[in-house]
């Protein structure tokens, strides 16, 4: 995966809004509604949250956003990798990026809301590689059975 380019995405293109509706239906199969937390294309729009695209030349291959909570703490959001790129460390590479820009904002942790379900088992594992821990609900999150919580320390 040399090719991967990572880049800030202004959210426009059509790609682009084709997997993040993909990433909200199949957050709804899975999950009941009300604990649906996935951000649709116009709440991505908001000036606390940069977004950011993988490529390979002109194949998108997926997608993962940083919002501010507040000025010392981040939280990740739509983490998304294109089914076609699964496995080949798309994930990685973009919450690698995610969490070099968190650092370098100076914040001091990085939270996240993920599901319960075994689907996101593999999300949960991705996460724990990269130093992040199970803990309360955090900003608005209220406790939810369907929902996992982590944060990771930030030096």
């Amino acid at each position: 995966m040399s090719q991967l380019q990572i880049r800030e995405d202004d959210l426009t293109a059509k790609k682009i809004a084709d997997l993040l509706w993909e990433h909200l239906e199949n957050m709804h199969e899975i999950t009941p509604s009300e604990s649906v937390h996935a951000l649709d294309l116009e709440a991505l729009r908001s000036p606390d949250i940069t977004f950011w695209t993988a490529w390979e030349g002109d194949e998108l291959l997926g997608c993962g956003a940083l919002k501010e909570i507040d000025p010392r703490t981040g939280e990740v959001k739509s983490m998304r990798t294109v089914k076609a790129h699964l496995r080949r460390s798309v994930a990685s590479k973009i919450l690698e990026h995610i969490i070099k820009e968190a650092e370098r904002r100076g914040y001091d942790c990085l939270n996240l809301e993920t599901g319960s379900f075994p689907e996101f088992a593999p999300a949960r594992a991705l996460y724990a590689r990269y130093g992040f821990e199970y803990r309360d609900p955090f900003a608005d999150y209220i406790d939810d059975p369907n929902s996992v919580f982590m944060t990771k320390k930030l030096s």
